[in-house]
């Protein structure tokens, strides 16, 4: 057997994806973000044939960083915990603001969040965390959970997860001196097997940048 069989296909990729500029957001009026096909990342679970129900995109303007996710496909309701709370389902995300592709352990500028969807009878809302990121050389100072904007809904057979970060949410944000951010991305949704951007939890991404992928900000 081969080691590209033993590997995940996306091991053998680091991406850079363009990342577009859209003005205005947040929205004023209706959805928080309603970001458009064109701010769609990449699919990589193709290359192993593997299923694809998570639609996630990003988009940026110099007000901050914003992150969409649709799940579909779903055949049962949200799996709720005694007191109410969804066991993971939604969405994390491992952000950093300097792109640092030669570091295997996060620097100050690296965050983890994560976004829980807690049901209600008619709708979703969601718990917001922020926490360090193992083995760190130093941590990202934490941000008021409060000024990060979110918006959950409930869509045919599955959800939609909205998140807008405001610039001072994300230390080392800057896009007149940086443009270039390493990211990576975890869906969860308990019915199937988790989504991530490139390669899984088989491999350290959750405290290793130098697995994370380049999200490009682009004005086009």
């Amino acid at each position: 057997m081969s080691r590209s069989n033993l590997l995940p296909q996306a091991f053998w990729f680091r991406l850079a994806i363009p990342c577009q500029r859209i003005e205005p957001l947040p929205r004023e009026k209706g959805r928080l973000l309603d970001l458009p096909e064109s701010c769609r990342l990449p699919d990589t679970a193709a290359l192993d044939s593997a299923p694809t129900w998570a639609d996630v995109r990003a988009a940026w303007n110099p007000g901050g960083l914003a992150f969409s996710v649709e799940v579909t496909g779903k055949i049962g309701p949200i799996t709720k915990d005694p007191l109410g709370l969804v066991q993971g389902e939604g969405l994390q995300l491992w952000i950093d603001t300097r792109d640092t592709r030669t570091i295997h352990r996060a620097s100050k500028f690296c965050h983890r969040f994560g976004f829980f969807l807690k049901p209600s009878a008619k709708n979703l809302s969601i718990v917001t965390s922020q926490k360090p990121i193992a083995r760190a050389m130093a941590d990202a100072p934490m941000a008021d959970g409060d000024d990060i904007l979110t918006r959950a809904d409930l869509i045919r057979n599955g959800w939609r997860l909205e998140v807008f970060f405001p610039a001072s949410t994300l230390h080392g944000f800057d896009p007149e001196t940086n443009r270039r951010l390493g990211l990576t991305y975890q869906v969860t949704d308990l019915e199937r097997e988790d989504c991530f951007l490139t390669i899984g939890r088989d491999f350290p991404i959750g405290e290793d940048p130098s697995l994370w992928s380049t999200l490009e900000l682009v004005d086009k």
